[in-house]
């Protein structure tokens, strides 16, 4: 653990922990984490549109103490930030799931769970004592779907967050090449990356292949050979409409967000239908190539929703002064993903805790430079 110690005390930014992470894994693990669909325009585009954004810094304004308190969803986060829901993730630590959600509560921070993860609702629900979303992927069958939500609900999930961006599977070129799956397929590949990567197969050897807990008997074995992408995309319902989701927020008695936003039109009709949360989102790059990068479509849409509801922005964000960059365009939080990923993939719990203290930190000191005393007042550090 002290050799662990020391490389988190070398980690000073999440590019530093992401280094460290594609160190440490194979690289068909690391890539599959990292890497996004076709040619990764989208993908670089999300980190390239908050880089574009400036501030323009105040003056003379109190900002010994800055307050990064927040509401959300009526409810008090320490932070403007939550996690944002990943599957697979024991492909780069056993209990990858539980480790980043115990450091997001350590944090006074959300957690959403996928619907793909490798550990069950009930078992996440059970180790955890701290604020917890669940994210619904819609499947074909609509009565496992109602499983679905009735178990969450069950297991005191406070928030469903409804996935509408994702009708099929990207195409992750990057996977295909690598031929990562779920459950993982034994390759030549895979023998010399675990040779080349002793902790992490020692790891793999001990724990087991990562299954996916919340749909187990739904997906079944078939087609194991297929990328992750393609075997979750496949079992999708790409007919879900506007009707079956105002069906579902008559359902589900928590809160209810939707993820996958991009247009101001459809943001202000989700409105309509009575959802608590916009969620900002192109998956991260990882679908649709060639999307509106998440920072570029977030104006327009806090324009059209007025602040009648909360907005949530993910992809792309790796600095805290993207925290605060996103607040001063009308977002409540980011959503974190890959960020806080990369520090449980070098260091389980506590990496991801570093993760988090990283982006904190780094929120609070661009706050003190900007002269923002709390993240409530944002607004008039941007120029128009």
């Amino acid at each position: 653990m002290k050799h662990t110690d020391s490389r988190l005390a070398q980690a000073f930014s999440i590019a530093d922990l992401r280094l460290l992470a594609k160190k440490r894994l194979p690289q068909t693990v690391f890539e599959f984490i990292d890497g996004g669909a076709e040619d990764e325009i989208t993908l670089r585009d999300n980190r390239a549109a908050f880089e574009r954004i400036k501030i323009t810094p105040r003056i003379l304004n109190d900002v010994s103490v800055p307050d990064t308190r927040t509401s959300l969803l009526g409810k008090e986060a320490k932070a403007p930030i939550v996690i944002a829901p990943m599957g697979s993730c024991m492909l780069a630590w056993p209990n990858a799931d539980i480790a980043i959600a115990r450091a997001a509560a350590a944090h006074g921070l959300p957690y959403t769970l996928s619907t793909m993860s490798n550990t069950a609702m009930e078992t996440m629900a059970d180790a955890v004592q701290g604020e917890l979303w669940f994210q619904l992927y819609v499947l074909k069958d609509r009565s496992f779907n109602e499983q679905l939500v009735e178990r969450a609900w069950a297991a005191g999930y406070s928030a469903l967050v409804v996935t509408v961006d994702l009708q099929a599977g990207g195409k992750r070129e990057r996977d295909l090449k690598n031929g990562i799956s779920i459950p993982l397929q034994i390759s030549l590949k895979q023998v010399i990356s675990g040779m080349t990567h002793p902790g992490w197969a020692w790891q793999m050897l001990r724990n087991g292949s990562p299954q996916f807990q919340n749909v187990k008997g739904y997906m079944g074995q078939q087609n194991a050979d297929l990328t992750i992408a393609a075997k979750v995309g496949q079992s999708l319902d790409a007919a879900f409409s506007w009707e079956d989701l105002s069906r579902l927020r008559d359902k589900w008695k928590g809160k209810l967000l939707v993820k996958g936003v991009e247009h101001p039109l459809d943001a202000a009709r989700l409105v309509t239908l009575g959802v608590d949360s916009v969620w900002i989102s192109n998956h991260g790059g990882r679908q649709l190539d060639g999307a509106l990068a998440t920072a570029d479509a977030l104006p327009a849409i806090a324009k059209a929703l007025a602040g009648k509801v909360d907005v949530i922005i993910d992809s792309g964000v790796r600095r805290g002064v993207d925290i605060l960059k996103a607040r001063a365009l009308g977002a409540q939080a980011v959503a974190v993903g890959r960020a806080v990923l990369f520090g449980a993939a070098v260091a389980g719990e506590e990496g991801a805790r570093h993760a988090l203290q990283i982006l904190i930190d780094e929120l609070q000191l661009s706050m003190k430079l900007s002269g923002v005393g709390s993240v409530k007042h944002t607004q008039e550090i941007l120029m128009t």
